[in-house]
């Protein structure tokens, strides 16, 4: 889930996840593992066997070298020999070097933030991660002039360099790249704004992520770290929820002088950056990041509100009805619903579902998928320590990803396996581009992690004979769908609203707290009772803080997902082929290019409403078994 990288060398992986807490065992832990089974954890020696072992230091020595020496062969010679005979072997050559090393230190970043989301707490691990991170920053430096000199070539250069076959392979990447020219800065600034970073934003993001693996939250008689907490507030026992909801509102109180320092810091720091690059709004240099059009954005997230009413709003309204109250509380939105199966999802069985989905629709795809079971490159387990919720990690194209999550045998947690899985075969077949060309944009990102998650939810769906069991899943999917579409468009407007006030001065957390529950209001509807201490729960949101911006495209990929997945049961024939070939991609092709194969024009205002018809379908479906 990352977006093309621009620098060789990458920092230890970050995570959509934030970190959780303590090394001791705990019977949540215990819990979890009787009502899901042995649950697989990873095997990371595919990267490294340990945080000690030799190869870790002879690789980072290995990297320090091999980045020297690039600056020493190269720098200040660019443009000479790009406009030469051989310019664009010459030219091939070093990008090629260049891919090498960007695959390197992918290793090495990708090992240190895996590591450290299996347990964020472990003080050695802790120091493993920022020592790391430390020496990636470090040999970047050396680094940082080939891009910036290879933006200042002209136009006409480039492309005829490029005609040489040799870098005519590299030509997406290239275009790619000077797509972010008019925002490059002097080159001493620069490497300034790099080595900066170390002590600037990513130190405020360890803070983030070492703030919550410490917070403990009271319930009951325990005390208990965010992932557990918060996964009770979909417990079927209505005074658990509320007493979790209590909790959480209590410690994020204590706690919130912290989450507004860290959030307008980094605010001023992202307004600080844009303002030298000449970014006008808030989100551009995410748009830019994602390469899709202001105007694309503007229209999703328009279509989305102007949704509201007829989606959230009903549905809410809805799930109200079935608890026999006019209004639900703020800790029973993601309540289980009194109609639902009960009993836990065995870890075998959820493989099966999810498994059974994929090969009805394409074998290979299966086929990849299976290869995470079999070779350990999936981190199931609730941990003390590890990161909550869920990711897939492509780590580097040399290797293979790896999927972490916290299985607890819950339906919603089958659909966060298949979700995870779409994500990891993404990245397994976009690996053969290499390096610089692997990684998709955030634009497609999400595209096939949601068509994964709707493949599973309808092959369940044709499988259920029981009118309420079909209900019921009806219902979590329109539950899953409003938290991809609706939440992530109002967590887009919240960091929209704070990012753009905080350009007037910092905002205090009571502020912070007024913007949340302004844009939780307008997008939950009146049938959620937003009580007390709902105010500072946009603290714990690991998007603000890691990706500012990100969470729209997770709104894109569900809209996206919802036509594609229109066009596929309508499809005679050759469907699944096109699809993977989309995913095979990677980062060569534009979004619009990868969707035109499909009929698909997100530019297109109408593109987002007919997605969003698919989910104002399934509440219409709902309405009538009421």
């Amino acid at each position: 889930m990352t977006s093309r990288s621009t620098s060789a060398l990458r920092k230890p992986a970050k995570t959509p996840a934030t970190k959780t807490p303590a090394t001791r065992k705990s019977a949540t832990r215990q819990s979890a593992r009787n009502k899901a089974g042995k649950l697989p954890e990873w095997n990371l020696a595919d990267l490294y066997s340990g945080i000690d072992a030799p190869e870790v230091k002879s690789d980072l020595d290995r990297m320090d070298a091999q980045c020297i020496a690039f600056e020493t062969d190269y720098k200040g010679k660019l443009a000479a020999h790009i406009s030469s005979e051989d310019g664009g072997k010459w030219l091939a050559e070093a990008v090629r070097r260049y891919e090498a090393i960007d695959d390197l230190a992918g290793r090495l970043g990708s090992y240190a933030g895996l590591v450290h989301a299996g347990d964020s707490v472990d003080a050695a691990i802790t120091k493993f991660y920022g020592d790391v991170s430390e020496r990636l920053t470090a040999a970047s430096v050396h680094l940082l002039f080939f891009t910036l000199e290879l933006n200042r070539i002209d136009d006409a250069v480039i492309d005829r360099a490029m005609q040489t076959p040799q870098l005519g392979h590299y030509r997406p990447w290239i275009e790619d790249l000077r797509k972010d020219k008019p925002y490059q800065l002097e080159d001493r600034v620069e490497q300034l704004f790099h080595e900066k970073s170390q002590s600037g934003y990513a130190a405020w993001n360890r803070l983030f992520d070492q703030t919550i693996s410490s917070l403990r939250f009271k319930v009951g008689g325990s005390e208990l770290a965010i992932e557990p907490t918060l996964s009770l507030l979909q417990d079927r026992a209505p005074q658990k929820r509320k007493a979790a909801g209590q909790a959480l509102a209590r410690t994020f109180k204590a706690n919130e002088r912290t989450f507004a320092l860290i959030t307008n810091t980094l605010a001023k720091d992202k307004e600080i950056s844009d303002r030298w690059r000449g970014f006008q709004d808030v989100a551009d240099s995410r748009h830019l990041n994602n390469r899709v059009e202001r105007e694309v954005v503007d229209a999703l997230v328009s279509s989305v509100r102007a949704a509201y009413p007829r989606l959230s709003h009903r549905y809410y309204r809805l799930k109200a009805g079935w608890f026999k109250q006019k209004k639900l509380a703020h800790w029973d939105r993601n309540a289980p619903l009194p109609f639902a199966a009960t009993g836990g999802i065995a870890w075998p069985d959820a493989r099966n579902m999810v498994l059974t989905a994929y090969r009805g629709f394409s074998p290979e795809m299966a086929n990849i998928a299976e290869r995470f079971f079999t070779d350990r490159w999936i981190d199931a387990p609730v941990r003390p320590g590890k990161a909550p919720g869920a990711f897939s990690h492509p780590t580097t194209p040399s290797a293979h990803p790896y999927v972490l999550m916290n299985y607890q045998g819950k339906p919603r947690d089958v659909m966060t396996l298949a979700h995870e899985l779409g994500h990891g075969v993404h990245q397994v077949l976009a690996a053969k581009n290499g390096a610089l060309m692997a990684p998709t944009p955030l634009t497609l990102a999400e595209t096939a992690s949601v068509f994964g998650e709707m493949l599973t939810f309808r092959r369940l769906l044709g499988e259920t004979k029981s009118r309420k069991q079909r209900q019921a899943l009806l219902a979590g999917k329109v539950e899953d769908m409003i938290n991809t579409v609706v939440r992530q468009i109002a967590f887009y407007s919240f960091e929209r609203a704070v990012h753009t006030e905080r350009r007037n001065g910092e905002l205090t957390a009571e502020r912070i707290g007024e913007i949340w529950l302004s844009v939780q209001g307008d997008s939950l509807g009146p049938a959620i009772d937003i009580r007390p201490g709902y105010e500072n729960f946009w603290m714990y949101i690991p998007h603000f803080i890691h990706s500012p911006f990100y969470v729209y495209a997770y709104a894109f990929g569900d809209c996206l997902v919802n036509s594609l997945y229109a066009v596929y049961e309508n499809a005679q024939s050759g469907f699944a082929e096109r699809y993977l070939a989309m995913l095979a991609a990677g980062g060569t092709k534009h979004y619009s290019e990868l969707l035109k194969p499909f009929g698909l024009d997100a530019r297109d205002p109408k593109f987002w409403d007919g997605g969003l018809s698919v989910i104002s379908a399934m509440i219409d479906e709902l309405e009538g078994m009421a």
